[in-house]
């Protein structure tokens, strides 16, 4: 007897889990496979415009490296001024970017000061227990109504008591009801004499309590200049080389002191500079990984004591009268009220724990899964940068039960990561930021360029791209940041070039927990330098910003690197807001 094969049709449910899988697979293998597909489609480099050339490294000592395949840039020594007087310094791509970096640098400059003496006398610096800050009248006398500015003076004093004659100290103000979960940040204004303003925009009605905080003596923003000048190597990093059983280890940075042979791992595409010290017996080929290598603390007789918790690091400032006052319904007849020392507003603020913007968006509350399922519902979401970023991602996979991850092994904490909903038709995937990345071991074929990835994104209208990129770059010269914006920027504008649909949400960096390794190495004055150079840059393009600084100041929960879920999840919102604008429908 003849054995009988009997042919079984597969169920609907079992036809979408093979879908599924085949689908997976194939965006894993185009997620990891993304410079060779474009190596293999583009069978003419890029053309000859100078936007688009490898800047040229300052190494001086830099060997070429003729095995290394990521790169064919040969470093040589600029004969331009070094305005760092260091060994990290880059020759722009062109001049435009070299007069684009030019204006942000002076855009940011801080107030000059003095050099620090030696040894540095603590008591000449900014002491916020001898500091006070001071509520001015309003216009209407001792009254205040909801729409107008509310103005503060602050006079900083030494340790010694005595008035300070100059500025430049860090200082950050906000207004807030805790009761009321209302919260919003104030324009804080250097007036060059000792004396600071801060003015805040009335949006409550009921108590409103200010609250002034000095985060640096202008002395400890001189230390923190200096080491991202003289010192842009002290976090550094490593990288493993290996060839059958042989395996050497070495250093590895963006600014590499020119000690011995260096592998140039520039990027061919962007010319984002990354270099190791040559191994003695193997080929740069050989590089396998980078990891974070460690961090050197290099500081002058008593600079230590500028970055001490309740001394002179976010401290409070105290007030010397009345530090709250109590907000009046708006008038009707109430026309508006402009300062005549800051020429913008804050972004948004907070009330009854939810942040409602000022800059024309409607923020939604998705206070469950089937709401943000419904917004996210056929999108495509990629996001890249840092941990900051990696954030939205983890909130999406808990809020969302059917948005699945698919485990691709990678690193913990280091990606690439993809989440996918395929009865929904929605797909999340997250990546970190290329060098420099203080992170877990990471194989050397997963550091990827936000730049070039954005380059291998199809865009439109389903598609959304996130990207956040700063906390990384603490201990560099601003040009190395600005740098790495720029070929963004151009990468952001070629992508809604091609697909003006596209959604681009970028997130700012945000305050945190200070201590004096921190300060060292990520310190909030950098980061709001970062905040502004990326404010101007990407003015007048096509995107959204998440205002993470704003949004951590506002709030009364402790600043940290990654902000609670109370404060994410009213980022998502916005995120999700912007992705949905539509009114009404599924909003709770």
């Amino acid at each position: 007897m003849k054995a009988i094969m009997k042919a079984r049709v597969c169920t609907r449910k079992e036809f979408s889990a093979i879908f599924l899988f085949l689908a997976v697979l194939v965006f894993t293998f185009l997620l990891r496979n993304t410079d060779v597909l474009k190596a293999q489609t583009q069978s003419k480099p890029p053309p000859p415009h100078t936007s688009l050339l490898p800047r040229q490294p300052v190494c001086p000592g830099c060997k070429s490296q003729t095995k290394v395949k990521s790169t064919i840039i040969v470093p040589k020594v600029s004969s331009e001024p070094d305005m760092h007087h260091s060994f990290c310094t880059f020759q722009p791509r062109s001049p435009e970017d070299a007069l684009e970096e030019r204006r942000l640098l002076d855009s940011i400059a801080w107030p000059e000061a003095p050099p620090l003496s030696d040894p540095l006398s603590l008591n000449q610096t900014s002491d916020p227990a001898h500091s006070t800050f001071t509520i001015l009248p309003g216009r209407t006398g001792g009254q205040w109504h909801v729409g107008d500015q509310l103005e503060v003076m602050i006079k900083m004093s030494d340790f010694h008591g005595r008035p300070k004659k100059s500025g430049g100290d860090f200082l950050v103000a906000r207004l807030h009801n805790q009761k009321l979960g209302a919260g919003v940040v104030g324009k804080v204004v250097d007036h060059h004499n000792g004396s600071y303003s801060a003015v805040f925009s009335l949006l409550w009605e009921g108590d409103a309590q200010v609250e002034v905080m000095l985060v640096h003596p202008r002395e400890a923003i001189q230390v923190l200049n200096r080491l991202n000048s003289e010192q842009p190597d002290r976090i550094y990093f490593k990288s493993v080389f290996q060839s059958g059983s042989l395996s050497e280890t070495t250093f590895c940075n963006v600014c590499l002191r020119p000690t011995q042979p260096l592998c140039n791992y520039t990027d061919l595409h962007t010319g984002e500079p990354w270099f190791c010290y040559k191994p003695k017996k193997l080929s740069c080929d050989a590089r396998i990984n980078h990891a974070m290598g460690g961090f050197n603390q290099d500081l002058n007789a008593n600079e230590d004591k500028l970055f001490q918790s309740g001394v002179n690091m976010k401290v409070s400032i105290r007030a010397s009268g009345p530090a709250s006052v109590t907000v009046l319904p708006k008038k009707q007849d109430q026309s508006e009220v402009k300062s005549s020392i800051v020429t913008s507003g804050p972004s948004g603020y907070y009330y009854q724990g939810v942040w409602r913007a000022l800059d024309g968006t409607t923020v939604h509350q998705f206070n469950d899964a089937s709401a943000i399922t419904q917004c996210l519902k056929g999108k495509v979401v990629h996001m890249y940068g840092d941990s900051t970023v990696r954030q939205f991602y983890e909130y999406l996979n808990t809020a969302l039960p059917d948005l699945k991850e698919f485990d691709l092994h990678s690193p913990q904490k280091a990606g690439p990561y993809i989440s996918l909903d395929y009865a929904n038709n929605i797909l999340v995937t997250s990546r970190f930021h290329g060098p420099p990345i203080r992170i877990v071991v990471v194989s050397t074929s997963e550091l990827r360029y936000i730049a070039n990835e954005l380059d291998g994104v199809i865009g439109g209208t389903n598609t959304v791209v996130v990207f956040g990129v700063w906390a990384h770059f603490g201990t560099l010269p601003m040009e190395i940041y600005i740098r790495r914006l720029q070929n963004i920027h151009r990468a952001v504008v070629r992508l809604l070039d091609r697909s003006p649909g596209t959604l681009v949400v970028i997130r700012t960096g945000n305050l945190k927990a200070l201590t004096l390794t921190v300060s060292l190495t990520n310190s909030d004055w950098h980061s709001l330098q970062c905040n502004n150079v990326l404010r101007t840059m990407f003015k007048g393009l096509n995107v959204r910003l998440i205002d993470a600084w704003e949004m951590v100041l506002a709030h009364h929960l402790p600043h940290d690197l990654h902000p609670p879920p109370p404060i994410i999840k009213n980022m998502v919102n916005i995120l999700l807001s912007h992705i949905c604008p539509q009114k009404g429908g599924w909003w709770g």
